[in-house]
């Protein structure tokens, strides 16, 4: 789960991370009342779960409140386009006005699991303010690492290393080291899967300060943290991954044309990558869990459907304990619930595979049933080519 800057901020204030003074406004009324609170300068951000916001002109400083009431009646309602947000963009619904500081070094911090290593990773560097992910591909020599056991968390020998790397200086070594400590308690304490300060900034008076926020969250650890629900906001998440997480489901939206409903993310994962060697796009990552009843399917086919690019849908069960045919059976009926007018290739393994296969081709549905993987995943991406090619023939 992803949050805005504002609500990373207010965690990181939480636990001493030390930010400038900001509040959250939703409409221009209010981001002309926060901007007149702070007095002075500020800086009015939008609030989308993307980076480069600032390059994408959502990130603006003003002089004055009158400023302030322009630049957020121009942000305020744009579709602010990013490198991370695609072609559509998101649409602005709320900002961040915050004192504008005055910077004389970008840095940046950030932590992460490292599944490698089965530990976490605080990554710092000097070469803030511009994309992480460039500085690593270009000069990897100026990203400092220190990995963390989860079992003993972050040493203090640990944070003077990183702070030193930073190139503190006199008061600012202090403040660094308290401020990276400080990082890693509300990473720990909220199970956070990552967290980034793009730029931790040292100002001109020697403060050491959170720029930026980027939070988030372990999904399978917010059983835990309940006050964290609170902050999701569901209208920057895909309509189909909040529909599927309402019935359990593991969906996540992909670009391709090629629906896949899958029992078990291994399998879904190894379903993905056979499509794509056959020359095919899946659309979708979808795992079913172990028992693909008849309610998940029709749930399942009700989200792949919601998404116009899907042409054909490839189902892969593998029958463990939960014999095939039951499962097939289930499909039969999920699918009398909901109409489907593309086609629909499935491949089913294990416990009375044979059986449910029959099942299939007896069935009034029209499935196209594969033996193998290989055979469903080339069938499904060439049917799907042929539904493409019939539509696009239709519009011209």
């Amino acid at each position: 789960m992803k949050v805005h800057e504002y609500q990373g901020k207010a965690i990181f204030s939480d636990f001493g991370v030390p930010i400038p003074e900001g509040y959250p406004a939703f409409s221009v009324d209010e981001a002309e009342e926060v901007a007149q609170k702070i007095g002075g300068r500020v800086v009015v951000k939008a609030q989308i779960h993307a980076g480069g916001r600032g390059k994408g002109g959502g990130v603006k400083l003003a002089d004055s409140s009158e400023d302030v009431r322009q630049i957020a009646g121009e942000i305020l309602g744009m579709r602010l386009v990013t490198h991370q947000t695609g072609p559509d963009g998101k649409e602005v619904q709320r900002l961040l006005i915050e004192k504008a500081m005055p910077i004389a070094r970008e840095l940046y911090a950030g932590i992460v699991l490292d599944r490698t290593s089965g530990r976490y990773v605080m990554m710092v560097s000097t070469e803030g303010g511009v994309e992480i992910e460039k500085v690593a591909a270009e000069t990897p020599e100026l990203i400092v690492k220190e990995w963390i056991d989860p079992g003993l968390g972050l040493q203090p020998y640990q944070t003077r290393k990183l702070a030193y790397a930073l190139q503190f200086e006199g008061a600012q070594v202090k403040q660094g080291v308290r401020c990276l400590q400080a990082l890693w308690q509300a990473f720990e304490a909220n199970d956070c899967s990552l967290i980034e300060i793009n730029p931790l900034v040292v100002t001109e008076d020697d403060q050491v300060l959170a720029l930026d926020a980027k939070v988030n969250f372990d999904d399978n650890a917010l059983y835990r943290q309940p006050d964290l629900a609170g902050l999701r906001d569901l209208s920057e998440e895909d309509p189909q991954e909040v529909e599927a997480s309402k019935y359990s489901l593991n969906y996540i939206k992909l670009s391709g044309n090629v629906g896949c409903m899958v029992n078990g993310a291994g399998l879904a994962m190894a379903t993905m990558d056979i499509i794509k060697l056959h020359g095919g796009e899946p659309a979708n990552f979808l795992d079913v869990g172990g028992v693909a009843s008849s309610e998940t399917v029709a749930n399942g086919f009700r989200i792949l459907l919601g998404d116009t690019n899907v042409k054909g849908v490839l189902i892969n069960i593998f029958g463990g304990i939960v014999r095939c045919d039951r499962i097939a059976q289930g499909i039969v009926d999920g699918l009398k619930e909901v109409k489907v007018s593309m086609p629909v290739v499935v491949r089913m393994e294990g416990t009375n595979a044979s059986e449910a296969r029959q099942l299939l081709e007896d069935s009034p549905l029209e499935f196209l049933v594969a033996q193998t993987l290989e055979e469903a995943a080339r069938t499904a991406v060439n049917v799907v080519s042929e539904v493409s090619i019939v539509g696009e023939a239709g519009r011209t």
